[in-house]
């Protein structure tokens, strides 16, 4: 299997620092928009259950462009726990791309999980997602059995969503009712951040990759603190990004529609003519007329609407800029992997250890 090697960063701020030492076990890439009122209680869970893995690990929390205390929450933390490491970007990307961002700067040697701030995915769930990764399995994805705290609407257009994706993904199977929140083995993280589009889709993008994956069964909360940050224009938008950015099938519809509409023009002229000349050629017919013209107007500005998001996207792939740029990079000062071995070395063995 070939080894594919990371990418170099994008050029960092004044601010950022060179990690240093070798790299912890797993690292636990968090993006952030306007959290600051449920970061402190996030960090609290999450290293709790870190502590109890047993394995050298960091927390890479990246700061999107907040407008809020989100950046003095996360250098507060940092201050307090060697475990964290900060990333701050020059303004606001995206969750897209600052999750990328994160995954760009996560040190860990063998694993890295993603998860949101807002507590609606368990940090307690991770030990689950660790034990399924040793059983072998690159990808270990979190499937939601239930969304609590969400509106029917919501609920209800997200099933539409995954459904959707899963006609027109082609050979890429996106999981039902799957977010970012997972675990990926190094080889699977670094086979992931070759892919460099601008338009990210990042659940996509963990599907296309492959490798061996397997679901871990949860129930989602409902938001711990703060307010969401997605409305229905951006989740509408979100979409528009996901279908675009892995199939062509809209060009297709419009397509398949712009024939099918000629042929019900072609059909309507032939009767047309045929009456005309076994009847005359009335006058009247004006309703009709004008009803056929809106109604391949319409069909042409909407294919010209999907020809033009594709067009966009080109456009925007073809201008060759960074993802994001880092004002700030402060990298954890976690203890490394053989580090943390010679520290439990030195300890006294327990009584069943020594049995």
């Amino acid at each position: 299997m070939p080894v594919v090697t990371h990418l170099p960063l994008p050029l960092a701020g004044r601010g950022s620092e060179a990690a240093a030492g070798p790299p912890p076990a797993l690292s636990v890439v968090v993006p952030a928009y306007n959290e600051e009122e449920v970061l402190p209680e996030f960090h609290r869970r999450l290293a709790a259950v870190m502590d109890g893995l047993g394995l050298p690990w960091e927390v890479v929390y990246v700061n999107d462009g907040s407008r809020d205390g989100t950046l003095a929450v996360m250098l507060s933390l940092r201050e307090r726990d060697p475990h964290v490491s900060v990333v701050n970007l020059s303004r606001n990307f995206g969750k897209e791309i600052a999750l990328t961002a994160g995954l760009d700067h996560a040190r860990g040697s063998e694993a890295v999980i993603v998860i949101d701030a807002d507590l609606q995915d368990p940090p307690e769930l991770i030990p689950e997602l660790v034990r399924t990764w040793r059983e072998g399995y690159d990808v270990v994805y979190a499937q939601r059995r239930a969304r609590a705290g969400e509106t029917w609407l919501k609920r209800a257009t997200a099933a539409a969503f995954y459904r959707v994706m899963e006609r027109l993904g082609g050979r890429v199977k996106l999981p039902r009712d799957t977010g970012d929140f997972r675990l990926m083995s190094r080889r699977a993280t670094d086979a992931l951040l070759t892919l460099r589009e601008q338009h990210r889709f990042m659940k996509g993008l963990f599907a296309w990759i492959g490798f061996p994956s397997k679901a871990v069964l949860y129930h989602r909360a409902p938001r711990a603190a703060g307010t969401t940050k997605w409305n229905y224009w951006k989740l509408w938008n979100l979409s528009l990004e996901g279908i675009t950015s892995f199939t062509v099938a809209p060009l297709k519809v419009a397509t398949y529609l712009g024939l099918l509409c000629a042929t019900g023009a072609l059909a309507y002229g032939t009767f047309m003519v045929v009456r005309t000349l076994l009847f005359g050629n009335p006058v009247p017919g004006y309703p009709s007329l004008i009803t056929v013209v809106l109604f391949l107007g319409g069909v042409q500005l909407v294919t010209l609407g999907i020809i033009g998001e594709y067009l966009g996207r080109v456009f925007n792939e073809t201008k060759g800029r960074p993802l994001y740029i880092v004002e700030r990079h402060l990298p954890s000062r976690a203890p490394s992997a053989a580090a943390a071995d010679e520290q439990r070395a030195d300890l006294p063995a327990t009584p069943r250890a020594a049995e």
